[in-house]
């Protein structure tokens, strides 16, 4: 008949139901209590007069009689049907499940099972474990607001839809009405149970109050230590009540508590009773029913008892535990908290260093970490509802981090050496368990058949293991031999079983420690998650981040950071099939959370990191040379043995003069900061990856975001560019300190396994665009900006003059301070450090930005050509005719115009010339053989090559920096330029007449008196000498584009100006033309800058002796001073 009972089978079934219904009456309390999640159907104002009237005549409501009442639920019972259907059928799963739990706590009663949790420790936690749940149910049940209207709802829709009642609303119904006082109901039903719960509770009196100790005497005990007894380390760590030693004390805790609530008249006849239910009413304020609700132990007590008679003391006893819990429970566990620490992490060390006696001290991994669970379960549940008390600071503790990172570390000990448990406990299963259970049935005097079977089995099983199937990797699965021993204690502790398992206690022992090294072979894990798993922190995030800020508030704490992200990791477990919904909205949570605390991480590691990088940079700057002036003048000083400088005046430190101590002792703020970053980044070693919801999550990645993002910001930063005053930094500054910056990143690699490398190469890459990967400005944006807006624009207005000669751009003698001087942005050291720091895609996108300028004035140009057209046509038919030339060229307009603008396209592509040999000798230094093959290819072309070639090739060539025949780029945006639907043969026209017009004016420069060449500059004053290449260049792209000979129509170009510039030398007693040698040098620059033109061709059209003159006129008038 025992057999036929299937208690086992029962108590775990229905605890596993029982946690599912448990956790979807939660999801639904929280439901109806979030006005984001509440069902619509709720506040919906046409609803409003139907769920009063429900909730007024609950149960019994008149579907027909007051109809006008429930008129909103008639209009849309269709959707109040869908809508309130689940919540129906979850609330019918609590009838289900109470009818079947007390079917079987009827079945127990009357089979008058015995429990002690020391012998059936199984079968006795299963029994408790189920009172609790279901108490825990109906509790939260009735902490439900809205049930009523939500079946009420569901029934008048039901009724109006069908013309009946749900069957089962009756019995709903009054189930709901009944509980209205849950604990008042519960204890009447619990009555005839009180027997059977009283004694399985004071099987605890042994175990609980071993367990509930104060830290002075788990120190002095030295709890959970592998050195305090050297010579017992290799002893197997095992006793007589293995699975109690971790069983978790807040379980204890409610099974006491709320057991004796449910059957309290014990606690008025019993002594044992009333001392375990006052030491739990210590211990603590405040019990988990489930996830974050809780119940207030005393006054629920209290409440409960005041009503019954004959219940003073038991009254007077819960105020006086209140009190003592209020005084000192606060400070017992924050002492319990501060000895696990220490004790775990010596736990840590010995088992790191020697993992081989995780065998035989497993057990201690167990307890460890049941005991710190324990403490942060305890501090969460009294953190969120803290009393009023002079000692707050008992409820908060910013060393939270250091328990969990030490629990997080055991775990990982644990997965990491899986396999030396297992080989371990394989061989005590088979070697020694096998054996003396055994010799424990070979003593038992008698042994009925079922039984016999079992245990035989169970001989037979473990006999057979073999440390060869540890090496072979096999799956091992012992959960048979677990569910066969619960149901074992199941036929042996009914009462007059042919086998009593009390008077076989040597049985159980050797069971139960079987029991625990089967769950050592094949569910480590499951173990590990059951002692360890803190997955009540996603329940209580205002908490969870509160523990989080305060640890990262303490230096000491923040190696042990990572805890709180990885932690998140659990919160997985938690879900039940049942509630679906509570899985999806928990995996939001702790993604969120674990981002939240990973980016407060990578937050604070990476500003330090920065701090000290920028810190490296300003001790990098003071190395430049431009600050050894001070040093020099200093030298000289001495050297000359002038004065000595005044007491007043503080001498300034030498770099370097910060590395220098007397005493070691001083601590700097760079030894601050790397101390920061040293117990930052020792928190990253707890993991380099982990799992949350099936989310991967790498924790150095984040370091990189946040590193990226900041790095991106201070080099822009770094720029100093302010667009109102035009001041920026110069290129070979900004590429110093990120120079300084590089190379002090780099050092975090030596802390940490991050790839500083990519990061770095991220970073520039997006610097080289117009904007980062942020949509934020980039310093190739800032310089564009710059060099156009400031350098450029001043370069057009002569301010700045072109000097070929030192192969950069200065400033003219003018009344007015300069706002800065050109030379130091624009000589070569400037440009390829520009080139460094932007390059190639950089230099492509400031070539962009100059092709837009130079199209613009290329525009304007051709507006002028038309407007002097004619006269252009007329001129160039009749260059060679002094006399109608000049006639025409009093009638022509706009010369002065269109050399100023051939001068500012001449100053920009000058520019440019200079930033492409600068990109060209940068890429030459960093890959060298990447270059070399460039300009092979680009010296194959040769002019009968196809121009798509030509262009592709020219366009390769280009981009590394190379000079070209044509300018690809220029080719591209005049391509590009909007011709206002002329055609093709006009544009060509129009090419030819700017030429023309070009050629014609040139005479007018001879009378601008900054036409003047200088020989210290190699160029004129007024920049006249790029006229060279803007004439070249431009004429080259135009005639490309419209697939005309180049070379042809620069013949003609010369020819024309040859003539022009010829009749200006005519002109000799004009003394407005005491330019004109200097102009006269155009004519050579022209030819010798054209890759199209050649001195011959010169000489055909202009005396050479004129040049010569040219060149000696001009350089006679430059003083030449010998130091």
């Amino acid at each position: 008949m025992d057999y036929q009972q299937k208690l086992a089978e029962k108590l775990t079934i229905l605890n596993e139901r029982g946690s599912g219904v448990l956790i979807r009456m939660n999801y639904i309390k929280k439901t109806c209590a979030d006005p984001k999640l509440r069902l619509s159907l709720l506040t919906d104002k046409s609803m409003e007069t139907a769920i009063k009237y429900i909730n007024k005549k609950f149960p019994n409501i008149d579907f027909r009689g007051n109809i006008q009442n429930l008129n909103g639920i008639q209009r849309q019972k269709s959707e109040v049907l869908a809508a309130t259907t689940s919540y129906y059928d979850s609330f019918l799963d609590v009838i289900e499940f109470r009818d079947h739990v007390y079917e079987l706590l009827n079945t127990i009663d009357a089979c008058q099972c015995f429990f002690d949790i020391e012998i059936n420790f199984d079968f006795t936690k299963n029994y408790l474990d189920l009172i609790i749940t279901y108490t825990s149910v109906i509790i939260t049940l009735s902490r439900i607001d809205d049930k009523k209207a939500l079946v009420g709802m569901f029934n008048c829709a039901h009724e109006m839809t069908n013309g009946s009642s749900d069957p089962s609303y009756p019995r709903l119904g009054q189930m709901f009405v009944e509980y209205e006082h849950p604990l008042k109901k519960l204890t009447e039903e619990f009555g005839p149970h009180t027997k059977s719960v009283t004694a399985a509770l004071l099987s605890l009196r042994m175990v609980y109050p071993r367990r509930n100790l104060p830290a002075e005497q788990w120190r002095s005990a030295q709890l959970l230590s592998l050195l305090s007894a050297p010579a017992a380390m290799l002893d197997p760590a095992c006793c007589d009540t293995m699975a109690c030693e971790y069983l978790s004390m807040e379980v204890m805790e409610r099974w006491i508590i709320i057991g004796f609530l449910l059957c309290h008249s014990s606690l008025n006849t019993n002594q044992a009773s009333q001392e375990l239910w006052k030491m739990a009413l210590r211990s603590g304020l405040f019990l988990i029913l489930t996830r974050d609700e809780v119940l207030n132990i005393h006054k629920v007590s209290e409440d409960l008892f005041i009503n019954i008679k004959g219940y003073n003391k038991r009254v007077a006893d819960i105020k006086e535990c209140r009190e003592h819990a209020i005084l000192n429970s606060g400070a017992m566990h924050r002492e319990r908290r501060q000895f696990l620490r220490g004790a775990l992490k010596e736990l840590y060390k010995v088992l790191e260093d020697e993992p081989g006696l995780l065998g035989p001290k497993a057990l201690f991994v167990f307890m460890a970490l049941s005991f710190s669970r324990d403490e942060v379960l305890w501090l969460v549940r009294h953190s969120e509802n803290m009393p009023k008390i002079k000692t707050p600071e008992d409820y908060v503790d910013n060393q939270m981090a250091e328990l969990l990172f030490h629990m997080e570390k055991l775990r990982g000990l644990m997965s990491k050496y899986n396999y030396v448990v297992q080989r371990y406990h394989v061989q005590y299963l088979a070697q020694f368990d096998a054996m003396v259970l055994n010799d424990t049935i070979q003593n038992m005097y008698v042994c009925p058949e079922e039984e016999s079977v079992l245990l035989t089995s169970f001989v037979s099983t473990l006999s057979a293991l073999s440390i060869k199937q540890v090496e072979n990797k096999e799956e091992f699965d012992f959960r048979a031999i677990r569910l066969d021993w619960l149901r074992l204690q199941a036929y042996t502790s009914v009462n007059k079983a042919p086998l009593p398992l009390r008077e076989y206690t040597d049985l159980a022992k050797v069971m139960n420690l079987i029991q625990f090294h089967t769950r050592m072979v094949d569910s480590a894990e499951d173990l590990l998650q059951e002692t360890s798993e803190v997955s009540i922190l996603g329940f209580y995030p205002r908490v969870f981040e509160k523990m989080f800020f305060q640890s990262s508030e303490d230096i000491n704490m923040k190696r042990y950071l990572m805890a709180f992200p990885i932690a998140c990791s659990h919160f997985s477990q938690c879900g039940h099939p049942l509630c679906p919904e509570e899985t999806e909205a928990m995996e939001k949570r702790s993604l969120r959370l674990c981002v939240t605390f990973l980016e407060q991480i990578a937050k604070q590691t990476s500003s330090i990191v920065l701090d000290i990088c920028a810190e490296q940079s300003n001790l990098n700057e003071q190395l430049q040379p431009r600050h050894c002036a001070e040093a020099i003048s200093a030298a000289r000083h001495r050297k000359q043995k002038k004065p000595v400088q005044k007491k007043g005046e503080v001498q300034k430190e030498k770099p370097g003069a910060e590395s220098m101590r007397k005493d070691r002792i001083v601590v700097t703020n760079v030894d601050k900061m790397h101390l920061m970053l040293t117990e930052l980044c020792s928190s990253y070693s707890l993991c380099s990856d982990f799992v949350v919801f099936d989310h991967i999550v790498v924790p150095t990645e984040f370091l990189i975001s946040h590193l990226e993002t900041r790095l991106s910001e201070i080099i822009v930063r770094m720029a100093n560019y302010n667009q109102t005053t035009q001041e920026i930094a110069r290129p070979s500054d900004l590429l110093a300190a990120l120079r300084a910056y590089t190379a002090s990143l780099h050092c975090l690699s030596s802390y940490i396994n991050v790839d500083i490398t990519r990061l770095v190469k991220n970073v520039l890459l997006q610097q080289t665009q117009p904007l980062d990967s942020r949509g934020g400005q980039t310093i190739t944006t800032v310089f564009t900006t710059w060099y156009l807006e400031s350098l450029l624009r001043q370069a057009s207005n002569s301010l700045i003059v072109h000097c070929p000669t030192m192969h950069c751009f200065i400033n003219t003698a003018t009344d007015n301070e300069p706002s800065f001087r050109a030379e130091e942005f624009s000589d070569i050291t400037e440009l390829q450090s520009l080139a460094e720091l932007i390059g190639p895609y950089g230099l492509k996108f400031l070539s962009e930005n100059l092709m837009w300028h130079i199209t613009s004035q290329v525009s304007e140009l051709k507006k002028l050509v038309r407007e002097n057209m004619d006269v252009l046509v007329q001129m160039r038919n009749n260059f060679d005719k002094p006399e109608e030339m000049a006639n025409l060229k009093k009638r022509l307009t706009g010369g002065e115009n269109v050399l100023k603008r051939m001068t500012i396209i001449g100053v920009i592509l000058s520019f440019r010339s200079m930033a492409q040999d600068c990109l060209k000798e940068v890429l030459n230094k960093h890959c060298p053989y990447l270059i070399g093959p460039i300009e092979c290819l680009r010296d194959f072309i040769s002019p009968e090559t196809d121009i798509k070639v030509t262009l592709s090739v020219f366009e390769l060539a280009s981009a590394a920096g190379f000079p070209c025949d044509i300018d690809p780029a220029l080719v591209t945006a005049i391509s590009n330029m909007q011709t206002d639907n002329t055609s093709v043969d006009e544009e060509y026209k129009l090419s030819c007449l700017l030429l023309v017009y070009v050629a014609v004016s040139l005479p007018t420069l001879a009378l601008d008196p900054n036409s003047f060449y200088s020989r210290e500059h190699g160029g004129h004053n007024n920049n006249i000498h790029c006229l060279a290449t803007a004439i070249n260049q431009l004429a080259a792209a135009m005639f490309t584009v419209q697939n005309k000979n180049i070379e042809q129509h620069l013949k003609e170009f010369l020819l024309l100006a040859s003539s022009t510039l010829l009749q200006l030398g005519q002109n000799v007693e004009r003394m407005e033309s005491k330019n004109r040698e200097s102009v006269y040098l155009l004519l050579h620059l022209i030819v010798e800058e054209s890759p199209f033109l050649s001195q011959d061709m010169l000489e055909s059209c202009f005396p050479y002796v004129l040049l010569r003159n040219a060149y000696r006129e001009v350089y006679r008038s430059f003083i030449v001073t010998l130091g």
